[in-house]
């Protein structure tokens, strides 16, 4: 990892990251059943009545699910499977899909009555009623919103879902908050244990540090953890992932080609009118960002994007999708989805969104997201690089640019300005983690000797040293630290292997944590890694006894060190 450099006279805003990955292609090879190893690993916990998978986007959740959901309703006695997706346009991930072609035993098949997400209306009312109908048919698939499931869960009861699978798909949307409804109908399936659930998400922490389940209900879930380094160290293509944070000062779009190359592939996010970052006219706002480019030449009349000639003579092909014109943003929505331009890499150049193209939105050719403003999710940032990080032919890097307000000093809402730089910078740290090696950590012991699959480097392994092995095929790390605490129950051993990140992921989203942390010259202070981590993992894990919640505390702060002692080192 090394230090970014600013652009031009835009100034770095915070510590931003660069990863170099060695593209083995091992994450893109599929087996004999046509499952890439992310599948695989899925796969083999098909059994499991509670499969929670965490893998980052683009590593194929959607197909895993299939093969999971095919093998319950053939040899689990389940009746049904009921498929759970944030919005309409995820619906498509679930199409069908020929897998006997690629030598599993079925073929995926949705009756087209049944993806409620390609009908038209809205998500209560006739929806409702449809799945009402397909809960009395004999089909086995039906596809709908989060929102037609939760009020089809109100109107019929959690009885009426018993012996079915329940897949929610970006499942950080639900929460144990009380108010969250499909946290709480979860919470009710699960306490009645008559249905099967798969979860999948790509970033299991919320934005919002709320917990995502209870901590009763979410020790019930086995979990199938595909880290970002396996995903993208494992591609054919993509070798280096860019993240940066930038300030700007007057008009964004004064400042973007600072940023944007206009040769890259690029989305642009442009803010929510809410936002201080905002001019609060939208439509000016991508005029602007238009003109920026160049000069417009028309519109296309097969897919509506804009056509606009660069001062160099090239055409860019942009799609508009904040078009207050409902007919004519449908109209390049329908463009970008066409199945048959899917691997066309000029069909469109740059697409301007606002509360589009985020989550389950798939353009492999995408190099640059672009996001202009704050956003408050720590989860949302993770989807909108993960538009950034398909693998492509002959895309080498990717990056993700976000441009910040510069706080000023007569600004009335400076405490918002200094706010959303708190939070880039738990961003940056986040993902510093996030897309890091996996971890293991070993207290050092005579009696330890060399696990298989991991180089120890030249000598091999030395029991009177500690050791450092690297599992190419995992992307794991595994480290012996002399003294560290050894987790003793099945929950804190899964939560050291596992969830490190989710435990980080909370650290960097305290607010303390990042205030001290920036005045305290110790790269991670140690107050904070004892006493705040300390009562983070309290709160987050109350069911741990404390020498478990140590044995947690201790693995978590070799992690965040390790990363930041590594980032320190490369630059």
């Amino acid at each position: 990892m090394e230090e970014s450099k600013s652009i031009d006279n835009l100034k770095l805003a915070v510590p931003s990251v660069s990863v170099r990955y060695a593209s083995n292609g091992s994450s893109t090879r599929a087996n004999e059943f046509g499952m890439r190893p992310m599948q695989e690993r899925a796969f083999e916990k098909r059994g499991e009545q509670y499969l929670l998978i965490k893998s980052p986007p683009a590593s194929g959740k959607s197909r895993a699910l299939m093969f999971i959901a095919l093998d319950k309703l053939a040899n689990q006695g389940v009746k049904q499977a009921i498929i759970v997706v944030p919005e309409r346009s995820i619906g498509s991930s679930f199409h069908d899909e020929a897998l006997s072609k690629h030598g599993f035993w079925a073929d995926w098949h949705v009756e087209p009555k049944w993806n409620l997400c390609d009908a038209p209306g809205n998500d209560n009312g006739g929806k409702v009623n449809a799945l009402g109908a397909f809960l009395e048919s004999r089909d086995k698939v039906l596809v709908c919103t989060h929102a037609t499931f939760r009020f089809a869960v109100d109107r019929f009861g959690l009885e009426a879902f018993d012996e079915r699978l329940i897949a929610v798909d970006e499942f950080h949307h639900v929460s144990a908050n009380p108010d969250n409804k499909l946290g709480i109908h979860l919470g009710g399936f699960m306490s009645r244990d008559r249905v099967h659930i798969v979860a999948m998400t790509g970033s299991y922490f919320r934005g919002d540090a709320e917990a995502v389940l209870a901590p009763q209900d979410e020790g019930k879930f086995e979990s199938v953890t595909y880290t970002y380094y396996e995903q993208l160290n494992g591609y054919q293509y993509l070798k280096q992932l860019d993240i940066g944070y930038f300030f700007y000062s007057d008009s964004y779009a004064d400042d973007i080609l600072k940023v944007l190359n206009p040769a890259e592939k690029t989305i642009i996010h442009i803010p929510n009118v809410n936002s201080r970052e905002s001019t609060k006219d939208k439509i000016k706002e991508v005029e602007h960002i238009i003109e920026e480019l160049g000069a417009w030449q028309g519109t296309d009349p097969a897919t509506g994007f804009q056509l606009v000639k660069t001062p160099e003579g090239r055409i860019l092909r942009i799609a508009d999708l904040v078009d207050d014109d409902s007919a004519k943003r449908d109209r390049v929505s329908a463009a970008l989805k066409d199945s048959s331009q899917k691997n066309n890499r000029d069909h469109v150049d740059i697409i301007i969104a606002l509360g589009m193209a985020k989550e389950g939105f798939d353009w492999i050719w995408c190099e640059h997201a672009l996001t202009v403003g704050y956003r408050s999710s720590l989860t949302e940032i993770v989807q909108i690089i993960g538009r950034a990080t398909r693998d492509a032919p002959g895309k080498i890097r990717a990056r993700f640019s976000n441009l910040i307000a510069e706080p000023a000093a007569a600004d009335d809402i400076v405490t918002e300005a200094v706010n959303d730089t708190l939070k880039a910078i738990a961003a940056s740290l986040l993902m510093e983690q996030v897309l890091a090696p996996r971890f293991e950590f070993k207290p050092k012991n005579p009696q330890n000797g060399p696990s298989p699959g991991f180089d120890y480097g030249e000598g091999g392994f030395d029991p009177s040293k500690c050791n450092v092995g690297f599992n190419e095929d995992s992307g794991k790390f595994q480290i012996e630290i002399k003294g560290l605490a050894t987790p003793k129950s099945e929950e804190a051993t899964r939560i050291c292997q596992e969830d490190l990140n989710e435990v980080i992921a909370a650290f960097v989203q305290d607010r303390t944590t990042i205030e001290r942390g920036l005045f305290d010259e110790e790269m991670v202070p140690e107050e904070l890694t004892q006493v705040r981590m300390g009562k983070i993992i309290k709160d987050k894990f109350p069911q741990l006894d404390a020498e478990d919640q140590e044995a947690v505390r201790q693995h978590a702060v070799a992690a965040l060190s390790l990363t930041q002692k590594a980032k320190e080192v490369a630059a």
